[in-house]
C-alpha cells in the first residue's frame, strides 16, 4: 500500500451513496451510515466522519453516523449471522464456478 493514492473513507462512503438514486440518498443513506470494524474505534473517528460527510453531502440531507459500541466485532458478528442462515450454502461460490463464470457469478448467486 506504500505509495498508493486512494480516496479517504469519507470520500469512498460518499461515492457509494451517490450511486443510489437521489430519493434513496436523501431519505435513507446519509442518515444511516454505520461504522464497523476495529479501525472505526480510533478516538474521534465518528466525529471526523460526520464532519467530512456533512461537507460532501447535499445541504438538504441529514447526516447521521451510527457508531455502535460493539462495532469492533461487527464484521465477525455479521459473518456469523450470515453463516447460520439456511440459505448460506446457496450463496457460496466454488473455485470452479468462479473460474467458469468470473465475477458475474457473484451477481447470479448473491445479489438476486
Amino acid at each position: 500500500m506504500i505509495g498508493m493514492q486512494s480516496d479517504g473513507i469519507h470520500q469512498m462512503t460518499n461515492n457509494s451513496i451517490l450511486k443510489c438514486d437521489a430519493e434513496t440518498q436523501q431519505k435513507y443513506m446519509y442518515g444511516n451510515i454505520v461504522l464497523a470494524g476495529g479501525s472505526s474505534m480510533f478516538t474521534g473517528f465518528a466525529e471526523r466522519m460526520y464532519k467530512e460527510i456533512t461537507a460532501l453531502a447535499p445541504s438538504t440531507c441529514k447526516v447521521k453516523i451510527i457508531a455502535p459500541p460493539e462495532r469492533k466485532y461487527s464484521a465477525w458478528i455479521g459473518g456469523s449471522i450470515l453463516a447460520s442462515l439456511s440459505t448460506f450454502r446457496d450463496t457460496c461460490i466454488s473455485k470452479q464456478e468462479y473460474e467458469e463464470f468470473g465475477t458475474s457469478i457473484v451477481q447470479r448467486k448473491c445479489l438476486v
